[in-house]
């Protein structure tokens, strides 16, 4: 008997649907069905690919709100967040529809020296079959970042979505079967872990592009062989606010960046250093903004803090609180579980912690944020990066120079000036550096890791 796969709403605990995982023997097939579908896929047009991403987005467009629904119950996301998550993941295949007329190449200069009488130009070609491994988080459109730019390039892909939350992947795959995607060319796989590791050592795919925790990222980079790797990984972003700020709005944002989805955001703010002019101003009306929230049902469109994605996760968070509190910590608010059936934890904002606490070094994926006061901008810049994360940090300050000194200083793959980490448009090159990962996603950026310039001279 096959093993079964069941997903669950993650604030009722009602039973979804179960579905059967994959065997050895089928995820053998899969393999064999993406390469031969991308030897075929290869020798189509941009116009082709081009006119099959536009069906694609006619048939999504028509159905957005029905993923929107999957998305909230099958990852436990506030259904006001699940319907911008939906949105997104029409940005995200209407760029990519953009770029797919865009994969060109360049003239190279080469009439001179023993280059005279010749010209040359490059052309970029799709590499071949992708590995993609995406999180529960955001279970459509970080799978899109993957699946959008390969269709658009000419590759072929296999996704293998996280066991908590694959209904609106696969969803999206019968979406695609009806636009008539030609067979191989994308397809979801549930399997275990170790038929995943299986494909991501295997040569037939020739890149890994995986969005998750920095311990599975890492791991699976030194597996791969010789593809390429793009891996989005975790992090514990900093928030700076200077004197200069507008303390109201950073107050607002932070609580806002802070919480959303439970905290369970890679570029939710977790760590935030206020110059101790303003600190207390700061704490005031970030406490006021955090007692402003609404914990409870994600189906309730006023609720921003929803049930963390499963029990050992909520465990974990309120055994860290514990740990730092018992370390010294003071807890301002929150610190303790809300209801333990629905996996609910209740906002945190904790200060005066010891930066070896496990809140301030790894990343928490939780509601949980850490405020504490610093002398100047100078030694806030040195905090933040004070942290094996470098994904987005965000800083609020009305100094020009305080700007230029942040983009050139701070670690990190953006800066997000006046605002929090968590902003993200999806066209942005988006990724970090440290154990925050490899590589940028847009489609675009991967556009590019997907295709390989060659190089012609006549």
């Amino acid at each position: 008997m096959k093993n079964e796969l069941k997903v669950y709403d993650k604030y009722s605990q009602k039973l979804l649907k179960s579905l059967p995982m994959a065997s050895e023997a089928e995820v053998e097939n899969v393999m064999v069905l993406s390469e031969s579908a991308f030897t075929l896929e290869r020798k189509r047009s941009a116009g082709e690919r081009y006119n099959r991403l536009e069906k694609i987005i006619q048939l999504y467009q028509s159905r957005k709100k029905e993923f929107a629904q999957l998305i909230s119950a099958e990852a436990g996301k506030p259904i006001g967040y699940a319907n911008a998550e939906a949105d997104r993941v029409l940005a995200t295949l209407v760029w990519a529809l953009e770029e797919s007329r865009r994969v060109g190449g360049e003239v190279v200069p080469m009439d001179f020296n023993h280059g005279m009488g010749l010209s040359a130009m490059t052309q970029r070609f799709p590499i071949g079959p992708i590995i993609a491994i995406s999180p529960f988080n955001f279970p459509l459109n970080l799978a899109i970042h993957k699946i959008a730019p390969a269709l658009a390039c000419g590759c072929s892909i296999v996704v293998k979505p996280s066991p908590f939350a694959p209904l609106s992947i696969l969803k999206f795959e019968e979406l695609c079967r009806e636009a008539q995607v030609p067979q191989g060319l994308f397809q979801v796989v549930l399997c275990d872990n170790q038929l995943a590791e299986k494909m991501v050592r295997d040569d037939r795919f020739k890149m890994l592009s995986f969005t998750g925790s920095p311990t599975v990222g890492w791991m699976l980079k030194n597996i791969a062989g010789k593809k390429k790797v793009i891996l989005e990984l975790g992090g514990n972003a900093a928030v700076i606010v200077d004197e200069t700020a507008d303390i109201n709005k950073a107050a607002a944002q932070v609580a806002t960046g802070a919480f959303l989805y439970s905290g369970q955001i890679c570029i939710s703010t977790q760590r935030v250093f206020v110059v101790e002019s303003v600190f207390e101003d700061f704490q005031k009306k970030l406490l006021e903004n955090v007692a402003k929230l609404k914990v409870g049902d994600p189906s309730d469109q006023m609720t921003t803090i929803g049930p963390l994605i499963d029990r050992v996760h909520l465990n974990r968070i309120q055994s860290w609180v514990e740990e730092a509190t018992a370390a010294g910590a003071k807890i301002l608010c929150g610190g303790e579980i809300i209801d333990s059936d629905k996996n609910l934890y209740a906002a945190t904002v904790l200060t005066n912690v010891p930066r070896d606490q496990k809140v301030c070094r790894e990343e928490a994926f939780g509601p949980i944020v850490v405020i504490e006061p610093v002398v100047d901008f100078e030694q806030a810049i040195k905090l933040a990066n004070d942290s094996s994360f470098g994904l987005q940090a965000g800083v609020f300050s009305h100094d020009l120079n305080r700007m230029k000194k942040a983009h050139s200083e701070l670690e990190v793959g953006a800066v997000i000036m006046n605002g929090v980490p968590g902003y993200r448009i999806d066209h942005m090159p988006y990724g970090g550096v440290k154990d925050s990962g490899l590589g940028r996603e847009g489609p675009r950026y991967v556009i590019e890791e997907m295709t390989e310039p060659r190089l012609l001279v006549f």
